[in-house]
Formats: C-alpha cells, sequence, structure tokens
C-alpha cells in the first residue's frame, strides 16, 4: 500500500476564530450547540478577541457573536464611507494666471507644461501657470461594497510577536502555522529525531500574495505617494512567503518547499502536491496551508469591478428594499438568490505524517486524504468564467472514493463541502456539477454544505476553510446548514443534492468522507478527498495490522494529554506564535559535507545523496 497521508495535526484562524480543535467550527453551529460546548466557543473567542474576565457574560457573549464572520467591515480594517482616492482636476486660468507659492525644493524634477517658477526668498517659490492645468489632489468617497469575513475583532495576530514590517498575510501565516504545529501535541525536534530533514516538506502560499502597505501595496503604491519603497515590500510580497516565514521561523526546515497558485484552489494545489510526495516516499512529514489578507480597498475594487462581490445596492434590491442598510451577515449567500460574495481573510495549515509515522509516534488521526485531483477548464468565452474542469476532478474523487468506501459509503455517508461562492454564476454551474455527478454515482441526497456564508471568500486558503470545516463535521457530525439564504434558488440544479439552511445533526461516526471541492478563477478546479478518523484508521490496519493500531492506541494517549494542556492554555489566553529569531543562522561552513551524506547542525540525522537514478548508467 502506497504511504496514506494522515492528518494529525490542524491550526489557523478566520472570520470563525481558531481552527485547532474545532474551535472555529463550533461558532458555525453556535445556536445548537449544548452549554458546555457553547461556553467553550464563548471562552475561546473570548480569548482571541481580548475580552476580560470581567466582562458581564452577556455582554460578552453579544460582543462576540457581533464581531465574528461575515459582517460591516468595521473600522479597524478602514472606513467604507471614506475610501482614499486622487481626484483629477483639470484647472484653467481666470482673469490671470494660477499662482501659488512652495518650498523650492519640493518642486518637481521636471516641471509640467506652462509651469512659470520665480524664486523668492528663504527658500520659497512662486509658480504660476497661464494655460490649463492638471492636478491630482486627495479625495475620498463612499464605497459600495461594505461586507467582509473579517478576523474576529480585537485580535491582531501581529501583536502576539515580534512582527515589525511584516504583512498582515504573514502575521497570519505565523500564527496559523503555530497553532498547526502546537496542535499535535508532539515536540518537533522530537519528530526530526525521526524524520531527516530533507524528508520534511512545507508547501504553502497565497493566491495574490500580500498586497497591504508592508508589502506589495507599498511597493506600487510609494511613488505616487511621495514616499520611498522599502528593502521589505517586495520580498514580503512574494506570494510563496506563507511557506518560506514558517521554514525560517516557524519550524526551522531545511527540506522540501513550494508554494502553489491555483486562485481560489491554491490550498488544494499545495495539498495535491504533499499527498503526491509522501504517497512516493519522498516525504514523511509535511505541512500544507494558505494565508491571505485581501481584504483591501484596492484587492476589493478589483473583484468588485468582475461584479462578484456583493454590493449594498444589489443586496438591499434581494431585500426588497431600495433604502437602508442591508444585512450584511447575509452578505453571501450560496445557492440561494445572490449576487456575489464577501472576501475574506485567513490562514489554514495542515500537518500530514505518513501513516507508519503517525502510528509510531501516536500521533492523533483527524482524518487522511488519499488524494487530490487538479484539471483546467480548456476553451473558455472569458478567463473568470466557470468551465468543465470541475466535472473531472469530482468525478474523479467520487471513483476513488467509491472504491475506498464501496459504493454505499460514497452514496450514504459522503458529504460535499462546495466552494459555494455566493454568485450567480457559480450556484447554477457548481450545482450542475455536483447534480451531474451524483446521478452518474447513484447517488440520491448527497449533503451540501459550504463555508463561505459564515466567513467569507479568502481566496488561497478557500478550501483551507472548506477542510478545516469538513474535519469538524467528520468529527462532531454536525453539517452546518446555509444558514444566509432563505430559499434556494430557482435555477439551481439539485435533484439528487440535499441543501438546507438549517443545521443538522447526524451520529458522530456517521460521516465516512468529505469532497472539498474548489473552483478557482481562470480554470482552476480541484478537488480532495478527506477521510474521516475511524475509515483512516481501518485503512491502517490494513496497511499495518491490528497490532500496530493497539500499540499506537497506547501511545496515543500521552499525545492526547498534552493536546489537552494545548487546548487548556488556549483557552487561558497563552497563544503566542513560535517565532524563532534567536536561532543561530546556519552556514556552509558549518556541514559536515561526505559522499554519502550531508549533516546540518541542530539536525540529529543527516541528509543522504544517495539519490534514485531512473535513467540508468550511460558512462
Amino acid at each position: 500500500m502506497k504511504s496514506l497521508p494522515v492528518i494529525v495535526g490542524l491550526g489557523g484562524v478566520n472570520a470563525a476564530g481558531r481552527s485547532s480543535f474545532h474551535h472555529a467550527f463550533l461558532r458555525l453551529v453556535y445556536d445548537v450547540l449544548p452549554a458546555a460546548e457553547r461556553d467553550k466557543v464563548r471562552r475561546s473567542l473570548g480569548q482571541l478577541m481580548g475580552i476580560g474576565p470581567d466582562t458581564p457574560a452577556a455582554l460578552a457573549e453579544e460582543r462576540i457573536l457581533r464581531h465574528t464572520l461575515v459582517r460591516t467591515i468595521e473600522p479597524e480594517w478602514f472606513d467604507t464611507a471614506r475610501i482614499y482616492r486622487h481626484a483629477r482636476i483639470e484647472a484653467a486660468a481666470g482673469s490671470g494666471p494660477l499662482c501659488w507659492t512652495m518650498a523650492e525644493d519640493a518642486l518637481p524634477s521636471q516641471l509640467p507644461p506652462g509651469w512659470r517658477v520665480a524664486r523668492g526668498e528663504g527658500g520659497r517659490v512662486e509658480v504660476s501657470v497661464a494655460e490649463r492645468a492638471t492636478f491630482y489632489v486627495p479625495d475620498y468617497e463612499s464605497y459600495s461594497v461594505r461586507a467582509a469575513g473579517q478576523l474576529p475583532t480585537g485580535f491582531h495576530p501581529g501583536a502576539k510577536y515580534p512582527s515589525k514590517g511584516h504583512p498582515r498575510g504573514l502575521q497570519l501565516a505565523v500564527y496559523g502555522a503555530s497553532d498547526a504545529v502546537r496542535s499535535v501535541g508532539l515536540a518537533w525536534p522530537d519528530l526530526l529525531a525521526r524524520v531527516p530533514g530533507d524528508q520534511v516538506a512545507v508547501y504553502a502560499s497565497s493566491a495574490m500574495g500580500q498586497l497591504d502597505w508592508e508589502g506589495g501595496g507599498g511597493m506600487l503604491q510609494s511613488a505616487l505617494l511621495g514616499k520611498h519603497t522599502t528593502s521589505r515590500n517586495c520580498p514580503l510580497s512574494l506570494t510563496q512567503m506563507p511557506a518560506d516565514f514558517v521554514n525560517a521561523y516557524v519550524i526551522g526546515s531545511i527540506g522540501r518547499t513550494g508554494g502553489l497558485i491555483g486562485a481560489c484552489a491554491t490550498f488544494l494545489y499545495n495539498l495535491e502536491k504533499a499527498v503526491q510526495d509522501m504517497q512516493a516516499g519522498i516525504v514523511r512529514l509535511a505541512m500544507v496551508g494558505a494565508a491571505e489578507a485581501p481584504i483591501l480597498p484596492e484587492v476589493l475594487e478589483g473583484y468588485r469591478a468582475m461584479s462578484a462581490l456583493a454590493e449594498d445596492p444589489d443586496l438591499l434590491e434581494l431585500e426588497g428594499r431600495t433604502e437602508g442598510e442591508p444585512d450584511h451577515r447575509r452578505a453571501c449567500r450560496p445557492f440561494g438568490p445572490n449576487c456575489g460574495f464577501a472576501m475574506g481573510e485567513s490562514a489554514q495549515y495542515l500537518v500530514l505524517m505518513d501513516g507508519e509515522l503517525a502510528l509510531e509516534q501516536g500521533a492523533t488521526i483527524l482524518g487522511s486524504v488519499p488524494g487530490v485531483f487538479i484539471h483546467a477548464d480548456g476553451p473558455k468565452r472569458s478567463i473568470s468564467s466557470p468551465g468543465i474542469g470541475n466535472y473531472l476532478t469530482v468525478g474523479k474523487a467520487c471513483a476513488l472514493a467509491a472504491k475506498i468506501l464501496g459504493e454505499r459509503g460514497l452514496r450514504e455517508r459522503s458529504f460535499v463541502h462546495a466552494h459555494g461562492a455566493g454568485t450567480p454564476q457559480n450556484r447554477v454551474t457548481e450545482s450542475h456539477v455536483l447534480d451531474r455527478i451524483a446521478a452518474a454515482f447513484d447517488i440520491r441526497d448527497w449533503a451540501v454544505t459550504t463555508a463561505k456564508c459564515f466567513v467569507g471568500h479568502s481566496l488561497g486558503p478557500a478550501a483551507g476553510d472548506q477542510t478545516a470545516f469538513a474535519l469538524g463535521t467528520l468529527a462532531l457530525g454536525w453539517v452546518p446548514g446555509i444558514v444566509t439564504v432563505d430559499e434556494l434558488a430557482t435555477d439551481i440544479h439539485d435533484e439528487r443534492l440535499s441543501l438546507s439552511n438549517r443545521h443538522r445533526q447526524y451520529p458522530a461516526d456517521h460521516w465516512q468522507a468529505a469532497l472539498v471541492n474548489s473552483k478557482g478563477f481562470g480554470g482552476n478546479n480541484a478537488t480532495g478527498i478527506v477521510l474521516s478518523p475511524e475509515r483512516t484508521e481501518k485503512l491502517l490496519v490494513q496497511g499495518f495490522g491490528a497490532d500496530a493500531l493497539r500499540t499506537w492506541r497506547g501511545r496515543n494517549e500521552a499525545v492526547r494529554a498534552r493536546q489537552q494542556q494545548y487546548e487548556d492554555a488556549l483557552l487561558s489566553g497563552h497563544d503566542e506564535p513560535i517565532y524563532d529569531l534567536r536561532a543561530a543562522a546556519l552556514e556552509g561552513a558549518e556541514l559536515t559535507v561526505g559522499r554519502t551524506e550531508i549533516r546540518v547542525p541542530g539536525f540529529p540525522l543527516p541528509v543522504g545523496l544517495d539519490v534514485d537514478n531512473p535513467y540508468g548508467c550511460i558512462a
């Protein structure tokens, strides 16, 4: 049997809160939870949002519920009533020339046509323009997009570690990856004593890069604002930085690395790479993730111009009104009457081990990923329109799931975590994909849910949000309802699908697999299979025998105890990320370089140089 990629760690943060131990998932179904679980949600989010223990319980709950999930963009991000822009003014002289005084050293290096300059005293000059002149002056305008899936209000990831100069997306990456590493319940140095450094991998990225002022935004805007680009703007804007920061500052990895990009399917692109390398035996321990912080006026405007975002006038029309403020909580309405998605921000990371290593270490099994399938759309009417590639990815995922679970397991014990963007195009095209594939596999009532109605569309990490919530359903049974819709749209295809705006409860061990589906701009389609812990264990018994599982259960008790210690620390407000700048940077002179191996200080096991040669010798 090929190595089975087993999920042993989950961490991250989005508009629903912290991902580890399913805290964010529980926020989705908060209204139907028993009292003890509600209390855990309030404690987790209260610590994250800086709500002190002296806050009255009712007020704390009200703040937590109001300031999480998709909601009106809050001033902490930016003021939607005053979006900065430059207004272009064409001015002409009246009875005399246009005149003003200014500092001489503030003159442009090339005088515009028609400017005449007379030097005065004290370094001042008088400028006169007798002809027409163009000016760009600061201006502000109100914005039509006013809803987004912001992080819980009061949570500032950069305040948790020395983050000076870091774009927000990388702050999220550091926080999310640290959460994932610690959620495993095993010390990373102990794992490196078992796994050579070159068999460790990090595959993570963002879809668009870090575009705020500390990253690409500063690089592109500085000159236009009369400021200077910094030495950090360019490198920290690169899309692979959510992997590079993890390698350098969170786990100190010397192993394989990469950041694949597939628009909204980026997370699954990285997951596919990890799964393939683990199945091939190249990698034994991997981190997979994505991080993105795109709630910026410039990014929102780009998607608004594509008619992809929910705008206030359109939301009001859906609500049958022409005035007032729409319900921004319901801005994203997948598979219902809708008008676009709400942008979100997120970082999501998984820790994967091959099955043998997971058993040996006693790691807690959250699930496994037997396959991820990716296909393009072929010829397209426009680069942003959906195409046919998603039929191929969902079809192949179902085919593999049926071979692993049996036809009945696929039909009755699997569910879909849909892309569910909340756009009129998506509701028709994705429902048609799922309905057609369901018919082909004789699935009659395929349970479908989605994440974006709760946390918005985080672009690169979007499928990571879906995967994190799918793991919550596999562990706890709940299928979150599409709570932002009153009724399904009349043009969707749902003859064989089961969609609901109510949370649906199933026994905790009911679900055997989730299909995580993603449809990215440009034709980036991906579908991954996530197996339940119980099905994963059965596969491991098949591969390693029942005795190996019994031994694993004994070892897992200590791991679970350490995981509980970490969760208790989180609930007590101790969630400082791993960010190690004290570790000595490695230099080439410190390595021990031999013919068959290289030894690296700080890594117990050597990196072997006996690489495979698939071509034969022609010497």
